[in-house]
């Protein structure tokens, strides 16, 4: 691989902040990139100091995309779980196709068809054929649950030593994976000698039960932690003052899915994956909690 990468989300939201360590990983490597971000801030002068051109771009602005695709040979595409999808890819898609783009690799999620349950899985699976349809070279990374997503579910009630969650009982599995394996990941493919049109890598670094991810707080926090099964009503409600409306409805099916049906996620064979191209074993959740310990709200009350 030559040339310039286009990596988009580059100063990082909320969860995983995959396209900021793509970005530190491409840099440490020697390989010229494009920040794309919403606004210029501190997080895009970080992004300068790493040797990075940073530009401001708005995925749902054709216009903009077209200056921002223009004169890169490769792009990674990490659209957030929000409103929008399908217009990002489009006006992404053409203005790649016209730029001459021969890579791209876009962050999606671990479940992709028609019939998927969540209307952003579905969503997901458009958005890789529009993407394979403008011959593009693109080559999807298909991520499931984020450390970081649960860490934001425990952040909402975990001051008063309470793990709330619509998983049912605490037997109840959790496909898992830490944001910087899916950024190794991702570094690894946009800058391999070769990488097939079409391919995808399912990339799963852990199989929790709810049990072990209350273990795993109470052990990296050192306090008691008890889990609470609440319902999808009650979680949706809470949740809609944090996150928006298209990731709650995201969520709320993506939690009944793990609820409700049983899944041999083995099979991905996720753990081999990421070490194969992101040069190292999967990170823990247990090492994650841990290492983030101060991320998670203090403890109130006695």
């Amino acid at each position: 691989m030559e040339g310039t990468v286009l990596v988009t989300g580059a100063a990082g939201g909320v969860q995983g902040k995959t396209g900021r360590r793509v970005t530190e990983l491409l840099r440490e490597r020697g390989v010229p990139v494009r920040a794309m971000v919403r606004t210029l801030d501190d997080r895009a002068e970080y992004l300068r100091s790493l040797g990075a051109e940073v530009v401001v771009g708005d995925f749902l602005d054709f216009q903009s995309i077209q200056k921002v695709v223009d004169g890169v040979s490769t792009v990674y595409f990490a659209y957030p779980v929000q409103h929008g999808l399908l217009d990002a890819t489009v006006n992404m898609a053409v203005a790649a196709r016209d730029a001459g783009v021969t890579r791209l690799v876009d962050m999606v999620m671990l479940i992709s068809t028609p019939d998927a349950p969540t209307p952003r899985l579905r969503e997901n699976y458009l958005s890789e054929q529009v993407f394979e349809w403008a011959g593009i070279g693109a080559a999807h990374v298909r991520a499931t649950v984020f450390f970081e997503n649960i860490r934001a579910l425990a952040s909402a009630t975990i001051a008063s030593g309470v793990f709330m969650a619509p998983f049912g009982d605490d037997s109840t599995v959790i496909p898992l994976v830490a944001g910087n394996d899916v950024a190794r990941v991702a570094a690894g493919l946009l800058t391999a000698e070769d990488l097939p049109a079409g391919s995808s890598y399912s990339l799963i670094g852990q199989l929790l039960t709810v049990k072990e991810i209350v273990t795993a707080l109470e052990h990296g926090l050192g306090r008691e932690v008890r889990y609470q099964d609440v319902s999808d009503e009650f979680w949706a409600e809470a949740a809609s003052s944090r996150i928006n409306a298209h990731a709650v409805a995201h969520l709320s099916k993506l939690w009944t899915t793990f609820r409700t049906r049983r899944v041999d996620y083995t099979e991905y064979n996720g753990p081999a994956t990421i070490e194969k191209l992101g040069g190292r074993r999967p990170h823990t959740f247990a090492a994650f909690v841990a290492e983030e310990k101060l991320n998670f709200p203090a403890k109130t009350g006695s």
